[in-house]
């Protein structure tokens, strides 16, 4: 299904500078004479109430632009890459250009802004080794500031030897939410969430986190799915109690502690455990020894065939199958 046509439309316009539909569907006309793009067609599309179904017309779209990309990668790639894409290819300065749209940037966001930002408490397996078997809290915000569908967010959890203070932004796309965080330019430390697509009032979201251990002797690739629950204000306790639960440590009693008004801590656990614990992803870490086994064996043969690759390879070098072999 194609994406976002509506807004892509929009920003097409505001690209060729396009006051009036027949003036668009004259610049469509201009690559090729029997395009199917007409005005009647064009009003529901930039309404988004229908969208083209003709690839012919994409590939038409793409030349209409002046890009080096398939009419297929028009009608699947998200807004945020289509802004780009096009700024990068006509040296337009993208605010300038968003600031030409018909209608408010905000509207691009699926679903209010209003109904995303705010402070979530987050629950996820633990990764470090010194904590193994222990769920660890962290703290979401999302601002309601956006640009097209991205919203400005910050990740924390409260170490035992500091905080952990990441930012970067929420990515809400047709089907699914996606989120990268970092530490900054440098991005020594980063983390990725692949989030379901929330639904309004949007008081939980979920789905898995993606990075590297902070706090152990080596930077594992790990992977945990992960709960966030909104709360109703913001809270110091976030900020200031320590992000690992105690063992066997109830979610239910912390959130009744963060201002969350809970009617059953029993059923709630129950059904955070479920998820957090459920099916064979709940929680997975790549052993150092399993990795160390793979580049010792990969390096050593490797090394054993550098001097011969350096040389360069030769006829005489490529095993031959049998004759038996090649006439099985």
């Amino acid at each position: 299904m194609a994406q976002q046509i509506d807004y892509k439309l929009r920003l097409t316009s505001a690209l060729l500078g396009t006051v009036a539909r027949k003036d668009l569907a004259a610049a469509f006309r201009r690559v090729n004479a029997n395009t199917s793009f007409e005005i009647g067609r064009a009003h529901k599309w930039l309404q988004g109430r229908a969208q083209p179904r003709e690839l012919q017309l994409y590939e038409d779209w793409s030349k209409v632009l002046g890009l080096d990309r398939s009419g297929q990668w028009i009608a699947d790639c998200d807004i945020e890459t289509f802004v780009d894409e096009i700024c990068a290819r006509h040296g337009r300065d993208r605010d300038a250009l968003l600031r030409e749209l018909e209608v408010p940037v905000s509207r691009s966001v699926p679903g209010s802004a209003a109904e995303l930002a705010g402070t979530f408490a987050c629950y996820s397996h633990a990764w470090s080794p010194y904590f193994r078997g222990r769920l660890i809290r962290g703290e979401l915000s999302i601002g309601s500031a956006s640009k097209l569908n991205r919203l400005p967010i910050s990740y924390t959890e409260v170490l035992p030897t500091s905080s952990l203070r990441l930012r970067g932004s929420l990515h809400v796309a047709l089907r699914s939410m996606h989120a990268h965080v970092s530490d900054g330019a440098n991005a020594t430390q980063t983390l990725t969430f692949c989030l379901f697509r929330a639904s309004p009032p949007a008081s939980v979201l979920a789905g898995f986190m993606f990075g590297t251990t902070v706090m152990g002797p080596e930077a594992q690739p790990s992977a945990t799915r992960i709960v966030m629950v909104r709360l109703p204000a913001a809270t110091a306790r976030l900020r200031s109690a320590e992000a690992y639960l105690p063992p066997q440590g109830s979610v239910a009693e912390d959130l009744v502690s963060l201002g969350l008004l809970v009617e059953d801590a029993t059923i709630l656990d129950g059904h955070l455990c479920e998820f957090l614990n459920g099916g064979t992803g709940r929680f997975d870490q790549i052993p150092l020894l399993a990795y160390r086994a793979l580049v010792d064996i990969f390096d050593r043969g490797w090394l054993s065939r550098g001097a011969g690759s350096a040389k360069g390879a030769s006829r005489d070098h490529i095993p031959v199958p049998s004759r038996a072999v090649t006439e099985a």
